[in-house]
């Protein structure tokens, strides 16, 4: 047994410092979110000790000798999850990584450190004998800030990690500012997770020559091991007979997910031996008998002309069995061209899209509820929803 230390997410600082001991096997970690509810209030009483401490989340004082971690998993699409991660796998995750992106380097860190992705940053960081620029959690993300943070880097190989929001704004950014195109440009390589990163921001990045690596893992996986398709060293993929995308190897989070961990994702492997992940199993709706997976109709948004982001949930339909509603982020420039028009063409979208896009609903929304981790909060949108169509049947 070894005990479980608690600290803070906005003490990025501490939480680097409490990881060194975890990688040396002293102790395991749990990171606990600013945001936590038993957190601020026992922060308003001014108690924030009580809320370091392993009782106050209803974990134990000491956990098994393999365990490095704790994490909770984003909840983007239903109820968060505690998941143990042990050190061995974590460890192997990140060296693979490492060893994927060209080797040890400085990193920038931009991401919580309450979840798996910004914690792998830190742990490579470690592995690699750098300090790594962090930048401050309790600041909202801008271009500008992870610039200046980049340009205090000193590295000679410089790595950083974002998620699709944060590289949309960048993808912005950089067309008009020349700050933040060079540092941008000064990494080695920026890994970008989480989520299906929108193609436009991508493509618009990679042609002014950043260096962006798009990655897939969960925490089951102890973050990201596939990267641009390609499967970590020491990761293993496989399609099941019912199409989704099963992984095995050396980064497997700990040994209940062992050998292989099905994950709710459909895939596709080439022959090459690439991955392409072609959405979640449980955001696929039968629409008058067609299928149509969410997270197509979200990437089909995200190419539309003026449509900086989208989110899309399920709804029921009586007319198709099941439709979907979809929000959709606008630049100024399109909210000022449209005015009382919809933000999306609904014959664009039913030949882009097919006949299950018939019955769907497009909605402008100013900006997108989100989680801590910057996903799109679908259940608060799927709560949204719901109430919209009470609204319209009364």
């Amino acid at each position: 047994m070894k005990p479980l230390k608690v600290v803070a997410s906005d003490d990025a600082f501490s939480t680097l410092v409490a990881l060194a001991d975890v990688v040396s096997g002293k102790q395991a970690l749990f990171v606990a979110a600013a945001s936590h509810p038993d957190a601020r209030a026992q922060a308003a009483r001014g108690d924030s000790s009580v809320a370091l401490t392993p009782s106050a989340h209803k974990l134990p004082d000491e956990v098994d000798g393999a365990v490095a971690l704790i994490v909770e998993s984003s909840g983007s699409s239903g109820v968060p999850k505690l998941i143990e991660v042990d050190l061995a796998p974590l460890l192997a995750s990140a060296r693979a990584s490492l060893e994927a992106i060209g080797g040890p380097g400085q990193w920038l860190l931009a991401l919580p450190v309450n979840f798996i992705a910004g914690i792998q940053v830190l742990v490579r960081s470690i592995l690699a004998d750098t300090q790594p620029v962090m930048l401050n959690p309790s600041v909202a993300f801008t271009p500008i800030g992870f610039a200046r943070a980049a340009s205090l880097m000193t590295g000679t190989r410089r790595y950083s990690s974002v998620v699709p929001a944060q590289l949309n704004r960048l993808a912005a950014a950089a067309v008009s500012d020349d700050f933040v195109l060079k540092q941008l440009r000064s990494f080695d390589a920026i890994l970008v997770g989480g989520q299906a990163p929108d193609a436009a921001s991508l493509e618009r990045l990679r042609s002014l020559g950043v260096r962006l690596i798009v990655t897939y893992g969960m925490t089951e996986t102890c973050g990201g091991c596939v990267y641009d398709g390609v499967a970590l060293p020491g990761v293993t993929l496989e399609i099941s007979p019912e199409g989704l995308i099963t992984i095995g190897g050396e980064t497997l989070a700990n040994g209940s997910f062992k050998p292989q961990f099905l994950t709710n994702d459909l895939g596709q492997i080439h022959a090459d031996g690439r991955l392409t992940v072609l959405g979640r199993a449980d955001r696929v709706i039968n629409s008058g008998g067609l299928k149509l997976s969410l997270d197509i109709v979200e990437d089909w948004a995200r190419a539309q002309p003026g449509i900086s982001d989208a989110a899309a949930v399920a709804i029921e339909s009586s007319v198709f069995g099941q439709s979907f509603v979809c929000w959709v982020e606008i630049t100024n420039s399109a909210r000022e061209s449209l005015g009382m028009a919809s933000p999306v063409d609904r014959q664009a979208a039913v030949i882009g899209l097919g006949k299950a896009a018939s019955g769907a609903s497009w909605i402008e929304i100013d900006s997108l509820p989100r989680l801590q981790n910057s996903k799109p909060d679908l259940q608060n949108l799927q709560k949204l929803a719901a109430e919209l169509a009470r609204t319209a049947k009364s």
